[in-house]
């Protein structure tokens, strides 16, 4: 089946196979910063956002995709370094693999929570590995 949804800003259109999860569609189209980790929704390895949302592409059919808007962190851009930078400035020791999946819920967190709670942060943050 083809779908058409708008990656970072770039009309595409695809091939997939419907049981086809939206990270492999993603990944197999060279968006390699969408990780796969758990495969079950629970590590926030896979996340990016759909029409604004932060979402589990490892779970998410790559045919719910169609006709939406995608960003992966490849689009994310000056915001996504800033908070890499400060992960980094602040000592965050990391292999790197997660980062792509926290970075993009602290993107949603940010847009969502304007002065967040200790309690809100840890709810939005807490499917992250």
């Amino acid at each position: 089946m083809k779908i058409n949804m708008k990656i970072n800003g770039v009309n595409k259109s695809f091939e997939v196979s419907p049981d086809e999860y939206l990270v492999d569609t993603l990944r197999k189209n060279g968006y390699l910063g969408v990780k796969r980790g758990c495969d079950t929704g629970v590590c926030g390895v896979c996340t990016i956002h759909m029409n604004g949302k932060a979402i589990l592409s490892c779970v998410t059919l790559a045919a719910r995709a169609d006709g939406q808007e995608i960003t992966t962190i490849e689009g994310a851009g000056k915001e996504a370094e800033r908070i890499g930078e400060y992960l980094v400035s602040e000592g965050v020791e990391q292999c790197g693999y997660c980062s792509s999946g926290l970075i993009m819920n602290i993107l949603y967190l940010e847009k969502c929570v304007e002065d967040p709670t200790d309690e809100e942060i840890l709810h939005y943050l807490s499917g992250n590995l």
